[in-house]
């Protein structure tokens, strides 16, 4: 019997589970009812008196081995398991969870959209990649246009026909030529110009325009849209005043301000002039509905064109505009605790 004993001691020294299914062929082996621990329990019953006390005393030491064994080896696999699915205490609490933020460019675009549309404004989108008939000449850009150099715009191919969209008036072009009036669009997107850098312009930027089509449209019909914009926007005592100006694709035009929110004291966001101009606007010219197949002696129309982030900088009182797209978290998570 003492032989067994320390044959089955021997072979415990050597053994190592690599997996929880060897672990069990050990426990079976050694420590269940039919085991070989069991068995020699059973033989003790047969020793001689005087040997009886030498063979317990071993009996309970090879007990004892084998069970601290298979405990052992019990923990260290469990161990394992635990670290390669990668949780290392499930008692401990979870991680909170990051929710997140919009973009302000995207939370401006919503809300520009939301206006418009519940004053019946239907939403339109088109190609980034156009030709030079949608982005000039349908809008009445003469030949010699500056726009059209390689200063202001992006052409992508040895074709100078082929150009990245350097507004959103290519979606009005589009809308007009497949659209019978009245039209009641807006055009959001983005587009891109060969500018340089800098805290107050980007060569990326995004735009929404708006396009209304329809007989006997006035001037004054435009300028109540946008009153209405402005308040919208920024609030109900926010004013506008159109200043004249122009553009090759309405007449007449203007650009549109909007009161500060300083309320006329004079800040650096307005260059204390109480003012900020954002957007410009004007009646559609009648070449302009000529070229994409509109009567103009029976329809007229007006548009309005407006940057996205000069609205947000403005809304958010943001003063690099070269932050929205830096991508920083720090910078976006403000716009999360903000509730956007």
């Amino acid at each position: 019997m003492l032989d067994n004993i320390n044959k089955i001691k021997e072979e415990v020294s050597k053994f190592k589970a690599a997996t929880h299914v060897e672990l069990e062929e050990f426990r079976l082996k050694y420590l269940s009812k039919k085991g070989e621990l069991n068995a020699l329990f059973d033989e003790f019953k047969s020793v001689a008196g005087e040997q009886k006390r030498e063979a317990g005393q071993k009996l309970n030491e090879l007990k004892n081995l084998l069970t601290e064994t298979f405990e052992n080896w019990k923990a260290t696999l469990d161990d394992r398991a635990v670290s390669a699915s990668g949780i290392d205490d499930l008692s401990r609490p979870g991680d909170a969870i990051d929710t997140g933020s919009r973009h302000p460019i995207s939370i401006i675009r919503k809300e520009i959209c939301d206006i418009f549309s519940r004053i019946g404004f239907a939403i339109a989108e088109g190609p980034e990649i156009e030709d030079d008939w949608h982005v000039f000449s349908a809008l009445n850009f003469p030949k010699e246009h500056p726009a059209r150099d390689m200063q202001d715009t992006f052409f992508i191919s040895k074709d100078p026909e082929i150009v990245l969209r350097t507004h959103t008036s290519s979606v009005q072009v589009r809308v007009m030529e497949t659209t019978k009036p009245p039209i009641r669009m807006i055009m959001p997107g983005r587009v891109f110009r060969n500018e340089a850098i800098s805290a107050r312009a980007h060569c990326i930027f995004h735009q929404v325009e708006g396009l209304y089509i329809a007989e006997n449209v006035s001037f004054a019909g435009m300028k109540q849209t946008l009153m209405y914009f402005a308040k919208e926007m920024f609030g109900e005592k926010s004013k506008i005043r159109l200043r004249p100006s122009f553009f090759p694709f309405t007449e007449p035009s203007a650009e549109m301000d909007v009161s500060c929110t300083c309320e006329g004291k004079g800040c650096g966001m307005c260059k204390s002039t109480g003012w900020l101009e954002i957007m410009g606007c004007g009646m559609v010219h009648p070449n302009v509905l000529e070229n994409c197949g509109i009567d103009p002696q029976k329809y007229s129309g007006y548009a309005f064109g407006m940057g996205i982030e000069r609205i947000a900088c403005l809304k958010f009182k943001i003063k690099d505009i070269r932050m929205f797209f830096e991508n920083d978290v720090r910078f976006i998570k403000q716009f999360a605790a903000a509730g956007y």
